[in-house]
């Protein structure tokens, strides 16, 4: 439902998240770049925005109808310095609230300007700017262009060396460039998992593109099968930064490796696994320590690949917990002390002899609710275990195994989340 503020701003609701945001208008932008809007958003800037009525109410006493829109601003540059750190300095950069959700996070978006290095790029869905201010300065040329006017203003306000056009992306205007498209995949806060039903649709981006070099940003769970299934025949790259899954990315066949389909990028370690790489990784009984592995390994399909690289071995062909006689220097893992059977007074007991007390629990390939199961064992003691709760075998030889463990220090201190009871990967879109 919308409604309709002073100066004709429309206030949004967004059911997803059950809260108001502000849809900016032409007439928003070009106020919040003229003189008048910048010497007012440097003044409002200074508020704390925490006691929210009191400055509220001071802002309104002092620019009326224009104070929505001041605050508005004022607390996505403040989000946005942490999204975008690294990337540029977003102090007098505006956004709308969806877009800025959008914007690809600095560590992702540094990664894919690297790759594109050199390279003349046009992006097509260029929204605020956030692609194109990576981009400008790595590539030999970069343009934007996208279909919304209001957005296309604040890009030119947020990188103002860099051309922009209003454009619809699936009528291209520019020759011989790369191809940048992140489809809109959110629609009243909500997202949109099937890709034909992306703005624009996956299915017609392919098809209009289908000769060019394309990169083409998507929801990092998208299926696989059904992109093959629209005809792309790239590399598939799923990319993770800050301990999740950020995104999945296409990259048409003349910008990807040869014989590569799919690659996990791990950001955080600099390191990159590809099907190309050797995946003897077999099956075995638990060594001293298990591996969850880097989400984005998981979800490209990599898990053998990772395996044979770092010297590990599976738990289960099917499932995919890593284990080994010895952590590789710089990955997450968990010291296994104890092998029982999940069963609630075993684990409860164990837990007691350990001194438990903080407890994280991990689960793949079986149907627990972690933080049920955590509420029912009680924990009451000092020292911080973990569980990883895991089906090993098939058919009559399948059992359901609790390791008790012991939290390596870098796992701790990458604060890191497992699987959940679906055995699903942590993942954020960004």
């Amino acid at each position: 439902m919308a409604s309709r503020g002073a100066q004709g701003l429309v206030l949004q609701r967004d059911d997803h998240r059950g809260q108001t945001v502000l849809t900016f208008t032409a007439a928003d932008v070009a106020y919040l770049t003229g003189d008048a809007g910048r010497a007012a958003l440097g003044e409002v800037a200074g508020y704390p925005l925490t006691d929210r009525l009191a400055d509220v109410a001071a802002i309104r006493r002092r620019f009326g109808e224009r104070t929505t829109v001041l605050i508005e601003t004022t607390l996505l540059r403040r989000k946005a310095a942490a999204k975008l750190a690294g990337l540029t300095d977003v102090s007098e950069w505006l956004f709308t609230d969806e877009a800025l959700q959008q914007a690809t996070a600095a560590p992702v978006a540094r990664h894919r300007a690297t790759r594109l290095a050199g390279a003349d790029v046009h992006d097509a869905t260029c929204s605020v700017g956030t692609e194109l201010a990576a981009l400008r300065n790595s590539t030999a040329f970069v343009m934007g262009s996208d279909l919304d006017p209001v957005r296309l203003a604040m890009a030119r306000n947020n990188v103002a060396d860099v051309p922009v056009c209003r454009a619809d992306a699936l009528r291209p205007v520019s020759r011989d460039t790369v191809v940048l498209i992140d489809p809109a995949r959110r629609s009243g806060g909500r997202r949109r998992f099937d890709p034909r039903a992306y703005t624009p649709p996956l299915d017609e981006v392919l098809d209009v593109y289908r000769d060019r070099a394309t990169v083409i940003k998507c929801a990092p769970g998208i299926d696989f099968d059904s992109v093959r299934g629209l005809g792309f025949d790239g590399e598939i790259e799923v990319t993770s930064a800050g301990g999740s899954v950020r995104e999945a990315c296409l990259w048409s066949a003349p910008l990807g490796t040869p014989g590569v389909g799919r690659r996990a990028s791990l950001l955080d370690r600099g390191e990159q696994i590809t099907d190309a790489d050797p995946d003897d990784c077999p099956a075995g009984p638990p060594g001293r320590w298990i591996v969850d592995p880097d989400g984005a390994v998981v979800r490209a399909g990599l898990v053998r690949h990772y395996g044979a690289r770092h010297g590990l071995w599976q738990l289960d062909p099917d499932i995919a917990y890593l284990t080994g006689d010895e952590l590789p220097p710089g990955l997450r893992g968990f010291e296994v002390l104890d092998e029982l059977p999940l069963r609630e007074k075993v684990l409860r007991q164990a837990l007691s002899r350990h001194d438990c007390g903080p407890l994280e629990i991990l689960v793949r390939g079986v149907d627990v609710d972690p933080d049920a199961l955590r509420r029912r064992l009680r924990p009451a003691g000092a020292l911080p275990i973990s569980l990883v709760i895991t089906r090993i075998g098939a058919g009559p030889s399948e059992r359901t195994v609790a390791f008790l463990c012991r939290a390596s220090a870098a796992t701790a201190e990458h604060g890191y989340a497992g699987g959940d009871g679906a055995g699903a990967v942590p993942q954020r879109e960004e």
